[in-house]
């Protein structure tokens, strides 16, 4: 597994203070997982792999789309029931956002189906990791932002913290 660390130092996102913050790298190698659970009749599938570190990472496929989950019991958390609504897939690298050296969010780039002729756009799901459950926070739509990458970083960094997995809605953030 790749781990490349990377100092950043968060932008100002609105008018919260900017903060310090690492990036991690690793890659989402299915050759790497364990198949956890599959149904044969629907072609579901669903495997847990290796994170940043010790972290557990969970990644599904079900009726041509992606879920991916992190975090202690990942597979049971809010996230690994979340996905975007076209059909869609993951890129095969995945950035964690670091305070301390300890993961706190996600950053993963989706391919998204936009029209029946094979047309995609991609979008950068930023996922929180909180100590008892994990869901996506933001979505950057990167084919309409030149700075999605930023922007990504700057939502991971300012709204994981406090983000309600339960009560609070997935924020679009720069152009949709």
């Amino acid at each position: 597994m790749r781990v490349l660390l990377i100092a950043l130092a968060s932008l100002s996102f609105g008018a919260v203070p900017a903060l310090a913050f690492e990036s991690a790298y690793t890659d989402i190698d299915i050759e790497n997982c364990r198949v956890i659970a599959q149904d044969r009749e629907s072609g579901s599938i669903a495997w847990t792999c290796p994170g940043y570190q010790d972290m557990e990472l969970y990644v599904a496929e079900g009726d041509l789309r992606f879920f991916v989950s992190a975090g202690r019991n990942a597979g049971q958390r809010v996230a690994a029931r979340q996905t975007l609504p076209p059909f869609n897939y993951t890129h095969n690298v995945l950035e964690w956002r670091l305070d301390d050296g300890r993961p706190f969010a996600t950053i993963l780039r989706y391919f998204i189906s936009v029209d029946d002729e094979g047309g995609e756009e991609q979008v950068l799901v930023v996922t929180k990791i909180g100590k008892t459950d994990s869901c996506q926070i933001a979505h950057v739509n990167a084919s309409r932002n030149q700075n999605a990458n930023i922007l990504a970083r700057e939502a991971a960094d300012n709204l994981a913290q406090d983000f309600d997995c339960e009560d609070d809605e997935v924020v679009v953030v720069g152009n949709d």
